[in-house]
């Protein structure tokens, strides 16, 4: 098959890298890619949120299976938009990707199918997101309804913190059209992790799981980014754990989705917290995380090819208990630009890459890069680059990743140096 991956971040170098190892993929597009997927795939001049463009394209290149990796694309309808044209396509519809596209239709798509999630209240009006903030207290989640590329969420220690947080959103200073509406959340005190599961509508297939490191200083600290790193699978998911996730959360997300004439076709990625082990939704969003998706490819022994397919042909259930994983733990640490995620310096080179190839418990992945017209690879994103380390524990795993992550020569990029902490803490615990 010829196939076209739309994306240009880390996630879509995993997911190009795992596609070209399928016996179905003949030709690899990528519109627009980065420096890494080049390597790999033919990339196109052709923006990600250029449905036009991608539509002609994949007519006039005879595309067999259009592979959408960001979430912009599909809740502006790529998806749908492909579909319509009789082209094969992963991801979700326009309607479908509502979930992550608006926080408020996400919670009150809960309450109707009774999944499990934080109490909230919407709000379009201040005197009333302030009002609400001084009866519940802090600490408190404030949330933007819209996009905002992982950053839409403060979680505010005090009431005078909330009560900033809504005014700078609800103004639009913030994130724009984004924050004209925001979603106000009980705090919920927990461990958090990532559960993927495919579904092509009816049936669905439980994937796995890891933990994302989203502030953006070690120990947790400073303000919230895309996601600093992550590691697969979550240190403390068990069966029973995720038989919980399954029956009370994704189950009747599909189930629930399909009642409501939105049948989801894509990746169901739900963000969640496990209060006194208890599983409860913290948000969904409708394709692989990032940088979640770099140590889950990894891992994955089966043909992604076959299985991204699967949830477009209706043909999930023919995967069900069949999909094989490796034993070992990976672990990704991203490399971003100094400042990020305020703003950061673009064009700064970067040098020394390709002592990883040498690696054998090391893969880089690609995000934020392109080569200048001398050929210098240098940044263009806040998020540039994802060493993945691999080993048997997450101890071993965060060890090659670091190593990895030591041989590139970028003075003008820096990393979170504790990757993995809870999984290695909980790990020297159960030891002692």
């Amino acid at each position: 098959m010829k196939i076209l991956l739309v994306g240009s971040g880390g996630r879509e170098h995993a997911l190009v890298w795992k596609m070209a190892q399928s016996p179905l993929c003949d030709k690899l597009y990528c519109a627009p890619g980065n420096a890494g997927i080049a390597d790999v795939a033919e990339c196109l001049d052709i923006a990600a949120e250029d449905q036009d463009a991608i539509l002609k394209f994949t007519q006039e290149n005879e595309i067999d299976f259009v592979v959408v990796g960001p979430e912009q694309p599909l809740v502006e309808g790529l998806a749908s938009l492909l579909r319509d044209h009789n082209i094969k396509v992963f991801g979700p519809s326009k309607a479908a990707a509502q979930l992550e596209g608006s926080k408020g239709f996400m919670k009150d798509f809960c309450a109707r199918h009774d999944i499990p999630t934080a109490a909230y209240a919407r709000f379009k009006s201040l005197d009333k997101a302030k009002a609400y903030i001084e009866e519940i207290g802090a600490p408190i989640v404030i949330k933007t309804d819209g996009l905002a590329a992982g950053k839409g969420v403060i979680i505010a220690q005090s009431v005078a913190e909330a009560i900033e947080a809504v005014t700078d959103m609800l103004s639009g200073s913030t994130f724009g059209d984004a924050g004209t509406e925001l979603v106000i959340e009980e705090y919920m005190d927990g461990e958090e992790l990532s559960y993927f599961a495919l579904s092509d509508g009816d049936a669905f297939v439980p994937l796995t799981s890891a933990q994302d490191h989203k502030r953006v200083g070690d120990g947790d600290v400073g303000p919230n980014t895309g996601g600093m790193g992550a590691y697969s699978p979550a240190h403390f998911m068990d069966d029973a754990l995720e038989q919980k996730i399954i029956d009370t959360i994704i189950k009747p997300t599909v189930e629930g989705m399909k009642q409501d004439d939105m049948a989801f076709q894509g990746v169901l990625f739900a963000g969640i917290m496990v209060v006194k082990g208890v599983p409860k939704l913290i948000e969904y969003n409708i394709r692989f995380g990032d940088p979640e998706c770099q140590p889950i490819m990894m891992r994955l022994k089966s043909d992604l090819v076959e299985l991204l397919m699967a949830t477009d042909t209706g043909s999930l259930s023919d995967y069900k208990d069949k999909i094989q994983w490796s034993n070992e733990h990976t672990l990704c640490v991203v490399m971003a630009a100094n400042g990020y995620p305020a703003s950061y310096e673009k064009g700064t080179p970067i040098k020394g890459c390709e002592a990883l190839s040498e690696m054998p418990s090391v893969r880089l992945f690609h995000a934020g890069t392109m080569r200048d017209n001398s050929q210098t690879l240098v940044n263009t994103g806040g998020r540039v680059l994802g060493v993945v380390g691999i080993g048997d524990t997450v101890a071993d795993a965060q060890h090659h990743a670091y190593a990895g992550v030591d041989k590139v020569e970028w003075p003008d990029g820096f990393c979170r140096r504790d990757i993995g902490w809870r999984a290695i803490k909980s790990q020297k615990e159960k030891a002692a």
